[in-house]
């Protein structure tokens, strides 16, 4: 038996001891990990960044609803006083701020929103990040791409929530027009929540005010306009928003009945 013992430690021990030090390790830095994610201060992670780094642009910005105690929290962190009205992170103060880490790039659907002649993007509250990114591209660019018209839907039940992109999309309808079209982006904006004052005061986003429309869109009719304005053309459709507005878009893509007009269903995911 002892012989067995010793024949088995010169053969096969030292493998066996490796294996078990290889899966300590493993076990002990899982372990870590949870226990940091989970209890550690030092650490905050957001499920997805979204950033609009282009050609002509190498930053990308973090857009995040404070909503519940884990983003206020981090407002916390970023803010030196979270009830001060701030858009621009304070970072000329001597502050200690929280370390970020930053997976990707990774590609999503709406990246192909430049591979059809004419593409439908559908934004739901902060559902609207992805379409930045399309947004700040165009405005770097838009003849090089295939695209040559863009219907954009926003749908919002607060006001407040508009002035999130409302620079981008104002910077973007003046550069249209300036380069006469117009027509190359068709902007409409809806506040599903009619109570209060429901329009955008400051002169410097009139663009805006005149495409804000009060409670939901009619998507059938949406998508009956546009399939007869682009009769026997393929329809990019881009959706990020609630489950009920994926559905319907889902749906309207696959009825056959716009003119022969083909829209083809793509949906953005925060998950």
């Amino acid at each position: 038996m002892a012989l067995s013992v010793r024949s088995w430690v010169a053969n096969e021990g030292g493998k066996h001891f490796v294996l078990l030090l290889w899966l300590g390790g493993n076990t002990w830095l899982f372990m870590r990990t949870f226990l940091c994610y989970y209890y550690g201060q030092q650490y905050h992670y957001l499920h997805k960044m979204l950033g609009c780094p282009t050609e002509k642009k190498e930053t990308f910005g973090i857009h995040l609803r404070v909503v519940g105690d884990w983003t206020e929290r981090f407002a916390e962190l970023l803010l030196p006083d979270p009830r001060a009205e701030s858009e621009i992170l304070p970072m000329v103060q001597q502050r200690r701020y929280p370390k970020l880490h930053v997976d990707g790039p990774f590609g999503s659907p709406s990246e192909e929103v430049f591979n059809y002649e004419v593409s439908l993007c559908v934004a739901g509250g902060i559902g609207v990040t992805p379409f930045a990114c399309v947004l700040h591209t165009l405005l770097d660019g838009w003849r090089r791409f295939r695209l040559r018209r863009l219907y954009f839907v926003w749908v919002c039940r607060e006001l407040q929530s508009f002035y999130w992109f409302a620079e981008l999309l104002c910077a973007l309808h003046r550069k249209l027009w300036q380069e006469n079209i117009p027509d190359y982006l068709n902007l409409q904006l809806y506040v599903s929540q009619t109570d209060g004052l429901q329009n955008i005061p400051e002169e410097r986003y009139q663009p805006l005010s005149s495409r804000l429309l009060i409670g939901r869109p009619r998507w059938k009719l949406l998508f009956e306009e546009i399939g007869k304005t682009n009769k026997h053309k393929r329809v990019g459709v881009f959706c990020c928003g609630p489950k009920g507005i994926s559905r319907t878009l889902h749906r309207l893509c696959n009825s056959d009945r716009y003119s022969g007009t083909t829209f083809e269903f793509n949906k953005e995911s925060f998950s």
